[in-house]
């Protein structure tokens, strides 16, 4: 096992009783994107931030897209489906989703002149491949997969069928399925070469024996996962909710509005909450975000004639932090497997409860009139209730749950908390090295 540099004077005990110190670790953060993308590339710049903070040397593997942030190390990073030029840049694409051979030559070339620890991975499946599994195990690094999704049992990644159902009939293993009820985009060709990937990665590179580490973001995640792909049951694994990078010292006064953020798609249920709102004319919403269904949402707003609905547009930064802050309450009205939405950890981390739609893992971290309520998903009546019971609470009980929300937080997505979590688990996975 390899080390760079001295962390603190904290001793532990070898074999031979000598005092050795604690040590820095080099660490491989991989993911598809180098760039702010979604949830996932979120968790991907913040894991590494936090343990570039604690000391730490990180070292970023991506694909090249026009938007990657500056890096160093970007001289590594193999072409994407986008930078791939020339007559070979579609079989060469089609090739590197099953197999990314520059992938796997440039992430040897890196290993070769950093000598790291071990590799944490985000997104790579269609994108830089199962291809640096194999040069990761060939090279002894403990190989660490984030989950943030369901890719590793299902084709479409979120466990939904071209009409936007949530579906669970490949279980596992019967990819065919995907192509015969188009899940991916509505698509057949492309859930072919989904459902193709999925078949081809078991087959070649299963992840249970590729992979030395797995990291869950919910229980929900954990089951889910381990009921189409027993095998991972032998792959030690971690359950881990989306650490907040700072959480309020206190809640903030609320106003009155009640707030949806984040992307603009059918899957997030914005279109039910549209519905409910429009049963609730005398309550304020406001919904920030972009996305595909923006236009449509908007539309729709305007033929219900929803005075009380207003669009602000996508937020980001101190102005999204104010937004959240201000809310009375942040609705997750989501329609599909979420695992553990980054919506309800900032929320939270502002002391603001939530009300969330009952799936996925979204229930899990919703402790019900304490921290906030949780609602039948895709049920706008039954959204529309739920609001109508938090505008039903006094003052002093929206302070509460407020202040239990935030309790929350500190407790299950500080960052230290995160920190001290994910570092003993990558210690204990490296020793076994």
């Amino acid at each position: 096992m390899r080390f760079s540099r001295v962390v603190d004077k904290k001793e532990t005990r070898g074999p031979d009783s000598r005092p050795e110190p604690l040590r820095y670790m080099k660490i491989l953060e991989i993911n598809a994107f180098y760039y702010p993308r979604g949830g996932s590339e979120t968790v991907f710049f913040n894991t590494s931030e936090l343990l570039r903070r604690h000391g730490h040397e990180v070292i970023p593997f991506a694909l090249k897209w026009d938007e990657n942030l500056p890096s160093p190390y970007s001289r590594y990073f193999p072409e994407s489906k986008d930078s791939r030029s020339g007559l070979m840049r579609v079989p060469g694409n089609i090739v590197s989703y099953f197999y990314h051979f520059d992938a796997a030559s440039r992430l040897q070339q890196l290993i070769d002149a950093e000598h790291p620890d071990l590799a944490q991975i985000h997104l790579i499946w269609g994108q830089l491949s199962p291809s640096i599994l194999k040069v990761l195990r060939r090279n002894g690094i403990p190989a660490v997969l984030t989950a943030h999704d369901y890719r590793l049992v299902c084709p479409d990644f979120l466990f939904r069928d071209s009409q936007g159902r949530v579906c669970e009939e490949c279980q596992g293993r019967k990819f065919w399925k995907c192509v015969a009820n188009r899940c991916c985009r509505g698509s057949r060709a492309l859930s072919l070469m989904m459902a193709a990937e999925q078949y081809t990665r078991n087959l070649l590179f299963h992840p249970a024996g590729m992979l030395d580490g797995l990291i869950y973001v919910s229980d929900f995640s954990r089951e889910i996962h381990q009921r189409y792909m027993p095998r991972l049951k032998e792959v030690p694994d971690l359950r881990l909710y989306n650490t907040a990078p700072s959480i309020a010292a206190e809640p903030s006064a609320s106003e009155d509005y009640y707030l949806y953020f984040g992307r603009l798609s059918a899957e997030k249920g914005v279109a039910t909450l549209l519905e409910a709102a429009a049963s609730l004319p005398e309550v304020n919403f406001r919904i920030a975000g972009s996305g595909p269904l923006e236009q449509e949402l908007k539309a729709t707003s305007e033929r219900l004639r929803l005075t009380n609905v207003e669009f602000v547009g996508f937020k980001k930064g101190e102005a999204l932090r104010r937004l959240v802050a201000g809310a009375r309450m942040v609705i997750v009205p989501s329609e599909c497997y979420e695992n553990n939405p980054l919506s309800v950890v900032e929320a939270y981390s502002a002391g603001v409860p939530v009300i969330g739609a009952s799936i996925g893992g979204i229930p899990e971290i919703i402790r019900e009139g304490q921290t906030g309520f949780t609602f039948t998903v895709g049920d706008a009546s039954a959204l529309a209730a739920t609001v109508a019971k938090a505008e039903a609470l006094s003052p002093e009980e929206l302070t509460a749950m407020r202040r239990e929300a935030l309790d929350f937080a500190r407790a299950n997505f500080d960052s230290e908390r995160y920190y001290d979590s994910l570092i003993a688990f990558f210690r204990s996975l490296t020793a076994k090295k």
